[in-house]
């Protein structure tokens, strides 16, 4: 694919990665930090490299056999220009399963060889990466009694500690709580040291930290095993410091402790003292880290491309081999729908940050996962929290130092799950069986939803319990699914289940402890008499559960027996899951899953309170080059956020149903849906075409009653043009496949009501309706029938000062002209555009009503100035004919043209762009495709039982283990033992024997189609494996029958 980005890490162009970095005055109190802090921002650059591309091939071969097969395929193309990069690096010695080539001229051609070529699995354009890290003073902290608070943005005042009372909100939930100091040692807040104190330290354990690498007699590390630089400087130290910080957490065994002291360090050094990186030195650093039998994996950095194939494969192969990856969720909070990559895959930990406060950390990344959309629901994520704010570790000079971030949440739990490791028996370490010991035994946080804590914080002490006594089961994530349980069931729980709805979606992930590989071989459905029957669950699920994981996507709809029904219905849905044993010979083990179900159903809303977004006509990075709406946003410039009501249109919908509004998603074409059922439809920042059919759909259903609600963005082909990059993978300019919005479509769609939106784009500030507002790269209303309502603000033409060289920003100012815009426009679209408030119900006109506005920022999460108001004033406008005052005053004079209201062109499509490739409704040729048919997976059969009323809470009660009373051979432990202090200085481990070392190496990969399928999707987009294989590279040990 042409858009193939660096292993889906980081975006084109900027992405400011957050930390807090704490410079320690030591005062002598163990109990309290006094530190001046500096926020670190990283900001990382990624372009693709020129003429050099990764061929990924089928299998792991010789470097002498990966040469040949290249040879052979360009000789037979004609190409004679070309050359294998090589490679120095440690993993030369092993077979590979890629290579990479520099290609001179006839690049396409030679591309298409190459692709052609049996043994080749893909073609990718190699990648650099750079990172640049800047200090920025935040505050000072002069008193000793500085206490922690949380995310730290303004100035603190010194209190004394049994004063410091506040009070803490978290949607929703209030509470009154002592704010802790900030620990000395993290170690002991988790209670590492009751682990220490039985002879668990990390022994025999293997972890690699990928990161900026580690210097050899650095005073804090005693057990670093290997080494690696993967960059070409020769150099394995640690010039950055932030390797050495994150193998601090993981394993120092001096001052600032990490978790594990005795385990064995495997320091991969991936990034140069410049901070630069390439795709390639990480999948040769994968491949040997599988070749040398890691056990954890820490990986502190992340990125929104998911659809990076070559690396999302390697992630998947590293699991299979029982390398249990963890990863940082990202640092992109508090918006929604901001998780990076691998933290999202099912098969990877992936871990958010809170504050010793307890409160989820404002920078850390919240769900729900993107690769679902449009047709289905993300799954829940982070899988666990732990704390990332103020933790301290080692710093490269020998001393101490505190960071915040989620990249320190990571190595948290991986230096947790080094000391849990050891201290267990290996046969009950996989990575799922280490994931579910994390999810069942995490403590919940009170007010925060799944999609921030996922399943709560860790709890090292119950999971250490957990894996010694654990026995091989499969389970679920989430174990439930209560859609009237607020505030953990966020969304779900803010809007009942009625009948005619759009489906609702959850998406469950199986964590298959009983082995690698399996597949579910039935699900059925059993509804609670008397009213459960009342609800239908239709389902949709992976074929084969690899590696270690599957997913479930459960579809609920109310039938038209419950129509009038008011009250709570339950329910289960049993899932047979049935797993290989680890040479996949034979089918060795099957279990029953029990998912209890509980949802309320309400009578059908009227239709004026039932509101319809489309999400089926949004598209977004990864997969295509789809940019920003504001073009001010050079640091993020890709629209990566799924443009969802609960993921970056989060606020907007809560305000929705504030309002009492009913918002049900569109995942499918118009022409599937009964808009009869519906007051308005809402179009925000569209990015796909519509099928002819729809079009005729719409104006047949706004003839008869609904409404249309429309928020626009930018959109100029000269302008597009001047955010353009070179893809050596295709050798053409690519620029974005739509500006902010795909206007020229919307266009087409609005011709029917004589509307049309222009080709200038403006910005500026203004005032509407007593409100301050802010225009972030909008467009305009080119054209509008005289009888229609405007409203004009006097705005900055941006487009022409991008075009001409100028900056981005255009704030309203002394020496900046501004431009009188028509930027809201209200119709009635079969009548006069009038105040209907005072009109009896026979006068009001059946047809319904337009709103456009040309800028949809103001609607997004995080908005500086959100227009929420706005759009509940065109609601009332359009669903019940009443202007609201605020726009009545606003409105300018009607004498104006029907065209041309301000000079400017219609938008023309952009030329030589590749929208056909990630659009839902063009084909190649630019034309529409055929018609998608509305068919929904079958409701599954019932089979009703009867069944007590379930508790008042669904989640399973999981006791927490006292420390006291855990021992390696049982026992009680002393208070001694318990008593940090007794344990903060670490001592070398007793035990006489290390755990047992991992059996044979196994490469276990699938063979599959180039395509994913995520969960909850339609099934166009398949990734079905198709059977189970094993891959061993050609020097590793073979595999006996009875080997593990």
């Amino acid at each position: 694919m042409g858009l193939t980005h660096f292993m889906y890490l980081f975006l084109v162009g900027w992405i400011t990665s957050t930390l807090f970095i704490k410079a320690e005055k030591h005062d002598g109190n163990d109990l309290c930090n006094s530190t001046t802090a500096e926020r670190v921002e990283y900001e990382f650059t990624t372009d693709i490299v020129r003429s050099e591309h990764i061929i990924t091939f089928n299998g792991y071969y010789t470097k002498t056999s990966r040469e040949n097969y290249i040879a052979a395929a360009l000789r037979n193309a004609g190409i004679t220009n070309w050359t294998v990069l090589q490679r120095v690096n440690p993993a030369n010695e092993f077979p590979s399963d890629f290579e990479v080539v520099v290609l001179n001229d006839n690049g396409r051609v030679a591309l298409d060889a190459l692709k052609d070529h049996p043994a080749v699995r893909r073609v990718t354009a190699q990648r650099q990466v750079q990172r640049t890290i800047k200090y920025i003073k935040e505050d000072d902290c002069d008193n000793p009694g500085c206490l922690y608070g949380g995310w730290r943005n303004n100035r603190h005042r010194s209190r004394s500690l049994h004063s410091s009372r506040k009070t803490q909100n978290n949607d929703g939930y209030s509470s009154r709580k002592l704010l802790r100091t900030v620990p000395r040692q993290i170690t002991s807040v988790l209670k590492a040291d009751v682990l220490w104190s039985l002879g668990v330290t990390g022994e025999g354990i293997k972890v690699a930290v990928f990161d900026t690498g580690l210097s050899r007699n650095h005073p804090h590390f005693g057990r670093i095993r290997e080494r690696t630089d993967w960059t070409g400087e020769k150099t394995l130290d640690d010039a950055l410091g932030h390797g050495t910080f994150v193998a601090g957490v993981i394993a120092s065994k001096a001052d600032c402790l990490g978790f594990a002291p005795d385990a064995e360090l495997h320091i991969f050094r991936v990034f140069t003292d410049n901070q630069v990186s390439y795709t390639s030195w990480f999948l040769d650093a994968f491949n040997y880290a599988i070749m040398k039998k890691i056990d954890v994996l820490n990986l502190s950095i992340g990125g929104p491309d998911f659809m990076d194939h070559p690396f999302v494969d390697k992630v998947w192969e590293l699991t299979a081999n029982k390398v249990i990856m963890v990863s940082a969720i990202g640092n992109d909070g508090p918006l929604y729908g901001t998780l990076n990559n691998p933290a999202d895959q099912m098969d990877v930990i992936g871990v958010g940050g809170i504050g010793f406060d307890d409160r989820i950390a404002k920078f850390s990344s919240r769900g729900m996962t993107t690769w679902e959309l449009p047709h289905g629901y993300g799954r829940m994520k982070p899988d666990i929290v732990t704390y990332g704010s103020g933790v301290r570790g080692s710093s490269v000079n020998g001393g101490c130092r505190s960071l915040s971030g989620t990249s320190v949440a990571s190595p948290v739990v991986a230096g947790a799950i080094a000391l849990l490791a050891s201290g267990v028996p290996r046969q009950n370490l996989t990575p799922a069986s280490v994931k579910q010991a994390l999810c069942i035994t995490a403590r919940r946080l009170q007010g925060p939803n799944m999609f921030e804590q996922g399943h709560g914080k860790l709890d090292l002490i119950s999971a250490y319990q957990f894996l010694r006594e654990y026995v091989p089961q499969a389970s679920l994530s989430p174990p439930y699914i209560d859609l009237t349980e607020c505030q953990y069931m966020w969304p779900y729980c803010t809007q009942p289940l009625y009948y005619s709805a759009q489906p609702t979606i959850a998406n469950v992930t199986i964590i298959n402890g009983l082995g690698v590989a399996g597949d579910v071989k039935q699900v059925s459905w059993h509804p609670h008499l008397p009213n459960g029957p009342m609800l239908s669950v239709s389902v949709d699920y992976i074929d084969i559960i690899w590696p270690y994981s599957g997913w479930l996507a459960l579809r609920f709809n109310v039938l038209e027996s419950g129509a009038d029904f008011d009250g709570v219905v339950e329910g289960h849905v049993n899932i047979t899951v049935e797993s290989f044993d680890e040479s996949f010979r034979q089918k060795t083990r099957n279990t029953t899953l029990m998912l209890p179900i509980r949802a309320r159903i309400i009578p059908v809303p009227v239709r004026s309170r039932r509101l319809l977004w489309d999400q089926f006509h949004s598209l977004r990075y990864p997969g295509g080059y789809f940019p920003r709406d504001d073009l001010r946003a050079k640091h993020d410039p890709l629209d990566w956020h799924a443009d969802h009501i609960h993921t970056n249109f989060r606020d907007m919908y809560r305000r929705l149903r504030e309002h009492g509004y009913y918002v049900e998603v569109m995942g499918s074409p118009l022409t599937c849906i009964n808009t009869s059922l519906y007051g308005a439809l809402m179009l925000v920042d569209p990015e796909d075409e519509y099928f002819p059919e729809e079009m005729a759909a719409l104006k047949k259903a706004v003839d008869t009653g609904l409404s249309l609600i429309v928020f626009a963005d930018w959109y100029n082909a000269s302008l597009l043009r001047h955010v353009k990059f070179y893809d050596e993978n295709t050798r053409q300019w690519w620029i974005p496949e739509t500006g902010g919005s795909n206007v020229p479509a919307l266009n087409d769609l609005l011709s029917i009501f004589q509307v049309a939106l222009g080709d200038r784009v403006f910005e500026g500030t203004f005032k509407l309706g007593g409100h301050a507002m802010y225009y972030a790269s909008g467009t305009h209303i080119h054209s509008f029938p005289e009888h229609g309502v405007l409203v004009n603000a006097r705005l900055v033409d941006q487009g022409q000062q991008i075009m001409s060289g100028g900056k981005a920003s255009g704030h309203s100012g002394a020496n900046v002209p501004t431009v009188d815009v028509p930027i809201l426009g209200l119709l009635q679209t079969d009548g006069e555009t009038k105040d209907y408030a005072n009109d009896t119900m026979d006068k009001i006109p059946k047809a319904g009503r337009l709103v456009v506005y040309g800028d949809s920022s103001c609607l997004e999460s995080g908005s500086a100035r959100p227009c929420h108001w706005l759009l509940l004033a065109a609601l009332q406008y359009a669903l019940g004919g009443h202007v609201p005052s605020s726009l009545q005053d606003a409105a300018a004079s009607r004498q104006h043209r029907d065209v041309h209201i301000i000079p400017s062109e219609l938008p023309r499509r952009s030329e030589g762009g590749r929208l056909h490739a990630y659009s839902r409704v063009l084909s190649a040729d630019g034309a529409a495709r055929p018609l998608p048919a509305c068919a929904a997976p079958a409701a599954l059969p019932a089979a009703p039982v009867h069944a007590p009323p379930a508790a008042r809470t669904l989640a399973p009660k999981h006791q927490p283990t006292d420390p006291r009373t855990i021992g390696m051979y049982g026992g009680k432990l002393s208070d001694h033992a318990l008593d940090p202090r007794s344990a903060a200085a670490w001592k070398p481990s007793r035990r006489a024997t290390s755990p047992p070392t991992p059996g044979p190496l196994v490469h276990q990969k699938l063979k599959v189609q180039s395509r994913l399928r995520v969960p909850g999707e339609a099934p166009v987009l398949l990734r079905r494996p198709t059977a189970p294989t094993t891959k061993v590279p050609p020097s590793a040990p073979k595999p006996s029958p009875s080997s593990p």
